[in-house]
């Protein structure tokens, strides 16, 4: 079975590292990741960085794959993921995401995401982070929770071009816009979907509304304990476990 891993912001593929090598040591012989464009991969010009240009681009990268895979995301790939779930189940087998509340009617963006959302408070808030020393971007990322090991080898992606594409994406996202595309949240039961709440995640809505958006998706939810927003380097053994678990219950006998 083919497993799919779709990142976040302000990250790139690497934020995985831990988790993969457990996946592995747990047989998980088939596990792709996927880079959303300006976040560790090329940035096209053109590219329709908003958060529905995402969704296009995942389901692209799923139907070129070929079967339905085991889809799984993180923060701003969390939310890939279930725009993909709620418009092209056929391109999935399970999805799992850590994100569900952020499309829960209640929700308010993060006060670094606002920041971003603000035309010219967002334009110098980026420009900053990129210009920084990889030695302070390092930091920064350890600073909201990442792993030291994992933070520095994320670091070095953090440049202008995913500046401009986390623009993009937050103000496609901007309050009611989230909301209104997680109307549609009900459509994500089309397939086995899990909701993963780490307690100590305090970008992505309060319990309440987490729990709420899970099962408006009809999504199996699961507590990481002790674990803030980047849990997969945290405690990548207990994710592995939590994954696997759910995707077995899900695949053939």
């Amino acid at each position: 079975m083919t497993v799919v891993l779709v990142h976040g912001v302000p990250e790139t593929a690497a934020v995985w590292d831990l988790l993969v090598e457990r996946l592995a040591a747990a047989g998980e012989a088939d596990v792709r990741r996927l880079s959303p464009p300006g976040f560790g991969a090329d940035l096209p010009d053109g590219f329709d960085a908003s958060m529905h240009g995402y969704r296009d681009w995942l389901a692209g990268e799923l139907e070129a794959i070929g079967e339905p895979v085991d889809l799984v995301g993180h923060d701003w790939g969390g939310g890939h993921v279930l725009n993909v779930a709620m418009t092209r189940p056929d391109l999935i087998r399970t999805w799992v995401s850590d994100v569900p509340g952020v499309f829960d009617a209640e929700y308010a963006w993060h006060d670094l995401a606002q920041q971003w959302q603000t035309p010219e408070v967002g334009e110098a808030v980026v420009a900053g982070l990129a210009a920084m020393p990889v030695e302070d971007r390092t930091a920064f990322l350890e600073g909201a929770g990442m792993v030291a090991g994992i933070a520095e080898r994320v670091a070095p992606g953090i440049d202008e071009a995913m500046g401009r594409a986390i623009l993009t994406l937050y103000r496609s996202a901007a309050q009611p816009k989230a909301a209104q595309a997680g109307g549609d949240l009900e459509k994500a039961a089309a397939r086995p979907g899990l909701a993963l709440l780490p307690t100590g995640d305090e970008y992505v809505g309060t319990d309440e509304q987490r729990r709420r958006a899970a099962t408006r998706a009809g999504a199996r939810i699961k507590v990481l304990d002790g674990v803030g927003h980047w849990w997969m380097t945290q405690d990548p053994a207990a994710g592995a476990a939590v994954l696997v678990d759910f995707w077995s219950a899900h695949r053939p006998t």
